[in-house]
């Protein structure tokens, strides 16, 4: 069933691809573009740019058709698994994977990797992310629990919401600091000017970071965080928050940093309990080399 939305401008609001993202939060920009140019986006029954100034009175109608649901399939792909039982997988996830196909990736994801590698793996509601409990972005490598089972998928993800479970990552970042250690409590929600980005906003859910300093070189710092929470890029926005954008950040960092493929972000430790028998399981993996590689360069030039 496609979805048809009337939108009435009572004030002029600047750029039609802004104003309807600011009404309809489910559309990207992104989105947005592709029903102008297909002419599902009709500006006082005509088409216009993305760019179009919307005028005061302007009536725009949207219609959003179905998107075909995602056929998600087995892949070849090598995984770097680093603990496995009836219950659950830990896999090190490397730069560069996104965890789970979506509408603009549609393959080649960690899940196709699982899928090939084991049947065994618990349902979702969406369909297209069996065994996910929690991701890491695409750009951000690292430890990730997979459940093999719907027992383990509660557990996994009553621990996590439980804030039980274990969560450490390493980061290098822009700037120094004064304190060895500190806790970020600031909710986190969607940009409301840029809806690809997550940001510190009153309305936000609750959002905690605990981050130790490890290591200072000269311009940049080490740091390790602990996830109390577990929202959108959350260590991402927090360390911006505070003045300490990840190094390499595309998305919340500066263009003059260390070059590399995204964000310097590391998920090192991973804690949980294992759901059959209770038993605390614990993995720890160094970062990529990239990522020890440019922290051998910062030293050196201190």
């Amino acid at each position: 069933m496609e979805k048809n939305y009337e939108l009435k401008v009572n004030t002029e609001q600047g750029r039609l691809d802004k104003f309807i993202a600011s009404k309809i939060s489910s559309l990207s920009r992104t989105r947005i573009k592709e029903l102008i140019q297909d002419e599902r986006i009709m500006v006082n029954h005509k088409k216009e740019k993305v760019s179009y100034k919307i005028q005061t009175g302007d009536q725009i109608s949207v219609t959003v058709p179905q998107l075909a649901p995602l056929v998600v399939t087995a892949e070849n792909i090598a995984l770097d698994i680093i603990y496995e039982d009836e219950d659950v997988i830990v896999v090190n996830k490397p730069q560069g994977m996104v965890v789970h196909p979506a509408a603009g990736h549609p393959n080649h994801t960690l899940v196709n990797a699982l899928l090939y590698h084991t049947k065994d793996l618990a349902s979702s509601p969406e369909g297209f992310r069996p065994g996910i409990v929690h991701r890491i972005d695409k750009d951000t490598s690292g430890l990730l629990m997979v459940a093999k089972n719907q027992k383990a998928r509660i557990s996994l993800e009553k621990q996590l919401a439980s804030k039980s479970n274990k969560r450490l990552y390493l980061a290098i970042v822009h700037g120094n600091f004064n304190e060895q250690s500190g806790l970020i409590d600031a909710p986190i929600g969607r940009d409301r000017l840029n809806r690809k980005k997550m940001a510190v906003v009153d309305n936000g859910k609750p959002a905690i970071t605990h981050f130790a300093v490890l290591e200072q070189f000269k311009g940049y710092s080490l740091v390790s965080c602990q996830l109390e929470t577990g929202r959108t890029h959350q260590i991402r926005v927090h360390l911006a928050y505070i003045g300490h954008p990840v190094a390499g950040d595309p998305l919340y960092g500066p263009k003059n940093t260390l070059q590399g493929n995204g964000q310097f972000l590391h998920a090192q430790v991973l804690g949980f309990m294992q759901p059959s028998t209770d038993k605390w399981l614990e993995f720890k993996v160094a970062p990529p080399t990239i990522f020890t590689e440019k922290l051998a360069k910062l030293k050196e030039k201190m």
